[in-house]
C-alpha cells in the first residue's frame, strides 16, 4: 500500500534552481521519474524552451504568466500533451502546480 503523503503550504521549503528567478518545491516524486512540484518564477523570470516527453499539467496558483504564447493567470490551467514544447516568462510573481510524469528536456 502506498503511504499517504501530506505537506502544507506554510511548511514549504523552496529549492533555487540552475536558472535565476526560478525556484521549485516537490511535492512527490513519480516512479516514471517525473514528480508533482511547485514552480515559482520571480518577475520578469524566463523558464527556457523545453519539451515535455510524457506531457504537463500546469495549474496557475498564482500569478501571471505567458506559457508557448498563451497569457495564464490565477486559477487557469493548460495541458501540454507528450512531446509538446514551451517556454515561460512570468509579468509578475507566479507559482505554478506542476504534474510531469517525466521531468522536461530543456532545448
Amino acid at each position: 500500500m502506498t503511504a499517504v503523503i501530506e505537506k502544507r503550504w506554510q511548511d514549504r521549503q523552496w529549492i533555487a534552481t540552475e536558472k535565476p528567478g526560478l525556484d521549485y518545491s516537490a511535492l512527490r516524486p513519480h516512479p516514471s521519474g517525473g514528480a508533482t512540484f511547485f514552480l515559482r518564477f520571480a518577475s520578469g523570470a524566463i523558464g527556457a524552451a523545453h519539451t515535455h516527453p510524457a506531457g504537463e499539467e500546469l495549474y496557475v496558483v498564482s500569478g501571471d504568466i505567458t506559457v508557448g504564447g498563451r497569457r495564464l493567470k490565477a486559477g487557469d490551467y493548460l495541458y501540454t500533451p507528450p512531446d509538446g514544447v514551451h517556454d515561460a516568462v512570468a509579468h509578475e510573481e507566479t507559482v505554478l502546480l506542476l504534474h510531469t510524469p517525466k521531468l522536461p528536456v530543456f532545448l
